[in-house]
Formats: C-alpha cells, sequence, structure tokens
C-alpha cells in the first residue's frame, strides 16, 4: 500500500509539473533556467524551502537534537533572518542586474576570469559533496522506510545503489529536461505534503507522550527533559552560541543569499515584488522549522530514553513508532519529494552555471540560445551519472552527515561570499583583490580544518590519554576544544580576506568606478510592507532565543 501511494503522489506531481510548464519556452536561457522570469511569491517560497528541506536536515538535525537539544535550531531560526537580508539588500541589486546567475555579476564587477573561477567552485562543491550527500542521505533514508533490502530480497548495499539510481534518474529528468519552472512547480507542491507530512510526525509523537493529549505531552516533554530545552549551547556543542555571532550567521548570508542553487528561485520572479513576498514567506515558515527538524529528535530522545546509539537513527524510529500505517506511505511519498527536490534543485543551477557561465564564454562564443540550454543539459546528465556513482562511495563519511557538510562547504562559501560582499559595498577594489581572496580563502580554509585540525585534535587526545584520561565523554570534549570550531574559522578568514580586499583596493584600484548597470528585464519596485515584514521576522527569532535561553 505505501509503495502505491508512494508511486501515485509522485506521479501526480510530475504531470501537474509537465502541464504547468507546456507554455513556457524551454529554448531560451530565460525560458529553461529561469522559468521565463514568471514565478510568484507562493512558488518562489515552497521551491526555496524544498530545495533547502531534505533528508540530511530531517534526519541528520533531529538526530543532533536528540543528543544535544533544541540548541540545534540555530540552522534553522537563523535562516530567517539571512532571508530578511537577501529580500531587501540583495535581490532588488540582482534583479536590477537582470542577472541568471551570481557569478554574471562577478563578471562586471570584477572580469571574466574571476566569473569562471567562482562558477568553478560552485559545481565542484556540488558534483563532489552537495548532490552525492543528497543521494546517499535520501537513499539511506527512504531505504530503511520501506525496508527495500528484506522487501527485495537483496542487500543493504544493492539496496542503497537502486534508491541512489532510482532518485538521481527522476530528479534529473525533472531538473534537466524541465527546467526551472518544472522542478520549482514540483518543489510548490512537494512542499505543502512536506509541510503537512513533517508536522504530523512531532503531532502524533506528543499524543504518544501524552495519552492522546497533544498539549498534555508537550507539558510532559518539556518538565521531564528541560535541559533539551535550552536555546544556548556551551564550547562543547555543536552550535556553541558564540558562533552565532560569528561564522554562523555568514554561513546563512551565502546560503540563503549567494548560492545559485537557492537564489535561482527568487532571480525567476515576475518581478522585485513577488521576489519579495516569496523570500519573507519563506522567512516565517523557516521560523517554524524546529518543529520538523528539532522537535522530534527530542520527543524520540523522551520515547527511546536515550537509549538510541545511533542519533540518526532517532527520527526514522520515531516515525515507525508514532505514525498510523495508514499514513507511512503519504509520509515516504512526500519525504521522496523532498529527496528529490534538493538534487534536482543543484542539478538545475549546476545546468545553468555551466551553459551561460563556461559554454558560452569558453567553449562556443558564438551559440545561440538553443545551443547553449542544449549544451547545458548534456553537461546535466553527465554530472547526474557522476554523483550517482560517487553518492554510494560515501557510506563511510564521517558521524554527524549534516555537520560535515556544512564544515566541507566553507571550502567554497566564505570565499565566494566575501567578494560577493565587497563587490556590492565598494566601486574601486580591483579584479586582482578578488581572485586572491578566493585563493587564499580556498587554501587557507583547507589546511585549517584538513591538516592542522586533525593534527592538533590527534595530539590533544593522545595526551589526554597519556594522562590517564579514558573516560569516552572527556575525551569527546577534549576533541571538540583541541581546535576553534569551524564556524569561527570561517568568521576569522572572513575578516581577513575583506581586509586584504580593502588593502588592494587602496594601492592599487579601479581606474573607473563600477556602476551597477539597470537592465529593466523586471519592475524593481519594492513589495510595500518588506522592511516590516523584516522586522517582525528579527523580532519573532529574537523571542524564541530569549524564551528559551
Amino acid at each position: 500500500m505505501g509503495l502505491i501511494s508512494f508511486l501515485g503522489f509522485t506521479l501526480l506531481v510530475a504531470g501537474i509539473a509537465w502541464w504547468s510548464t507546456r507554455g513556457t519556452d524551454e529554448d531560451s536561457s530565460d525560458g529553461y533556467f529561469l522559468a521565463g522570469r514568471s514565478l510568484t511569491a507562493g512558488v518562489i517560497a515552497g521551491s526555496l524551502l524544498l530545495t533547502n528541506l531534505s533528508t540530511e536536515q530531517i534526519v541528520g538535525l533531529n538526530g543532533q537534537a536528540y543528543t544535544e537539544g533544541i540548541l540545534v535550531m540555530a540552522w534553522e531560526t537563523l535562516a530567517a533572518m539571512a532571508i530578511v537580508v537577501t529580500a531587501i539588500f540583495l535581490l532588488p541589486r540582482y534583479l536590477k542586474g537582470g542577472l541568471t546567475t551570481i557569478p554574471q555579476f562577478l563578471e562586471r564587477r570584477y572580469d571574466t576570469t574571476t566569473k569562471s573561477i567562482t562558477s568553478g567552485l560552485f559545481l565542484s562543491g556540488y558534483v563532489v559533496v552537495l548532490l552525492p550527500i543528497v543521494l546517499y542521505s535520501g537513499a539511506v533514508a527512504f531505504s530503511a522506510m520501506f525496508n527495500l533490502p528484506e522487501l527485495l530480497g537483496v542487500s543493504k548495499t544493492t539496496s542503497l545503489w537502486v534508491c541512489v539510481w532510482g532518485i538521481g534518474i527522476i530528479g534529473s529528468i525533472y531538473a534537466v529536461f524541465g527546467g526551472l519552472k518544472a522542478v520549482a512547480v514540483s518543489d510548490t507542491i512537494n512542499a505543502v505534503g512536506l509541510l503537512i507530512g513533517g508536522l504530523l510526525i512531532p503531532f502524533f509523537g506528543l499524543a504518544y507522550i501524552g495519552e492522546g493529549s497533544v498539549m498534555e505531552g508537550l507539558s510532559k516533554l518539556m518538565a521531564t527533559n528541560p535541559e533539551k530545552f535550552n536555546s544556548i549551547g556551551d564550547s562543547t556543542a555543536s552550535v556553541p552560541f558564540a558562533t552565532i555571532f560569528t561564522g554562523m550567521m555568514l554561513v546563512q548570508l551565502f546560503y540563503w543569499g549567494t548560492n545559485q542553487a537557492i537564489i535561482q528561485r527568487a532571480l525567476g520572479a515576475k518581478n522585485l515584488k513577488e521576489g519579495q513576498k516569496g523570500l519573507m514567506l519563506a522567512g516565517f515558515i523557516k521560523v517554524l522549522g524546529p518543529l520538523v527538524v528539532v522537535l522530534p529528535g527530542i520527543i524520540a530522545y523522551h520515547i527511546f530514553e536515550g537509549s538510541l546509539l545511533v542519533p540518526d537513527e532517532a527520527y526514522p524510529r520515531l516515525v515507525a513508532k508514532v505514525l498510523p500505517a495508514g499514513l507511512v506511505g503519504f509520509f515516504a511519498a512526500v519525504l521522496f519529494g523532498a529527496i528529490l527536490s534538493s538534487f534536482n534543485s543543484a542539478l538545475n543551477s549546476s545546468v545553468t552555471l555551466f551553459g551561460v557561465d563556461i559554454y558560452k564564454e569558453y567553449i562556443n562564443k558564438d551559440a545561440t540560445e538553443k545551443q547553449i540550454v542544449k549544451a547545458g543539459k548534456t553537461f546535466g546528465i553527465g554530472l547526474a551519472i557522476l554523483a550517482m556513482f560517487i553518492a554510494p562511495a560515501i557510506a563511510n563519511a564521517p558521524e554527524g552527515l549534516f555537520g560535515y557538510l556544512q564544515e566541507v562547504n566553507g571550502c567554497y562559501s566564505i570565499p565566494i561570499f566575501t567578494i560577493i560582499i565587497v563587490g556590492y559595498l565598494t566601486k574601486y577594489v580591483p579584479a586582482i583583490a578578488a581572485k586572491i581572496a578566493i585563493g587564499l580563502g580556498v587554501v587557507l580554509y583547507s589546511l585549517s580544518q584538513f591538516v592542522l585540525k586533525p593534527n592538533m585534535v590527534a595530539s590533544a587526545l593522545a595526551d589526554a590519554r597519556t594522562s590517564g584520561i579514558t573516560d569516552a565523554a572527556a575525551l569527546s570534549d577534549i576533541e571538540k576544544l583541541a581546535y576553534p570550531h569551524f564556524l569561527h574559522v570561517m568568521a576569522i578568514l572572513f575578516v581577513m580576506n575583506v581586509l586584504i580586499m580593502l588593502v588592494i583596493g587602496m594601492l592599487k584600484p579601479r581606474t573607473e568606478e563600477y556602476v551597477q548597470a539597470y537592465t529593466e528585464q523586471v519592475d524593481i519596485t519594492p513589495w510595500k510592507y518588506v522592511n516590516q515584514t523584516g522586522i517582525a521576522i528579527t523580532v519573532i527569532v529574537i523571542s524564541i532565543y530569549a524564551y528559551f535561553s
């Protein structure tokens, strides 16, 4: 029954997505890459949320919440504030310039080489980190939900490969052959399903604890586990409170304001007003994110009495425990939609970056719109196949897949964010400054996290054991304190690279002041309530932290 409802829901979404894209010119860059610049607020918000929310968050963050409690909500609630900044500050500039990709701005502000380097960094991050991890985490969750090894009579490894290729092929069809509009429409439908399905888990979980009463269950949960409802993380937490004021906001601003896979939805807005309304709607919903990706982990801790040895099992075990059998098929279908969304959104953005920033620039300068789209599709197919081969190979990745993903992304996120911010806030910093900042950012962060950190942690643990410390919890704390948190490292490198760029700008400024052109492709009249809405979201986020502190 579960497989039937899964297939039915998936085919329904595919049919609606196909129907909605019939009138879009998929042979033009704007039509294929930006949905003909026709996206409205609801579609933008739904697509943003589904692109962001996938199994590495639903399973990973709930696993962290199982261990640490509500403090990991920082990844969700602070995202709302970053979305506000994007809507008010960045989006008007993007739409004014008629951008299809973020690297296009870097070409205008700096030079073509800077644009190409940035596109290459985005693409390498997608194919080596993001796409394979989304495929792998999705395959693991889906295989476990339907118990596919037993159902198909195959090994866990074979089941993993089947799921990876199933998700990859279906996601590729959406992203490569349907363009952004097909991705955005399917995301919107899946977003509604995921919100409903995601909220059902804490609802039934609290009802289980409260013996039928949700409010009684919530009261009992908070009274029994007060330590899980402290939003202030200490220095050994996965999100120490101090990181909120350093690298956390930088990561959030990069992700929601400059990451091509995310911001491409807002770039496809029919006008600035719709784009800002869509972002603000996503921001409001993001504030509710902890109900889906944090609270279930705490509920699981209470129900299983902290007995689970693998925290990432908390969410799927809770689903199996509290969700009525008749709803399992529906929930599996919307979860599959979330997995699919993150994959096809990143893939569609990769196709866009290659077609617009690399193929047109270096391979065929005289390419027509149709040729650019065709080249992008061909590249997308190859990229998807490569990601599908890489995904099963990360089965032995470090524990805490979500945290690992965030740490590795720092190799390219902060360098790119640095040159974009300096590019918008200054007018005379030259292209050579951007190239130096990108190079230093990538090299120094990589050395810090993958050379210095392992050596210092190993040395600290060795000293601890020599001193007779053998307690696992004590050793874990020593490991966490042996080296600065990666979010602090990001902030340090961000400030350093900004200063380097400003110094170069003073010593060797551009000969002419940079002035952003206005392409008039869309109306950039702002939404009249954008500032008030942004303030409201910010107040809500601060209030949540104050309440749980």
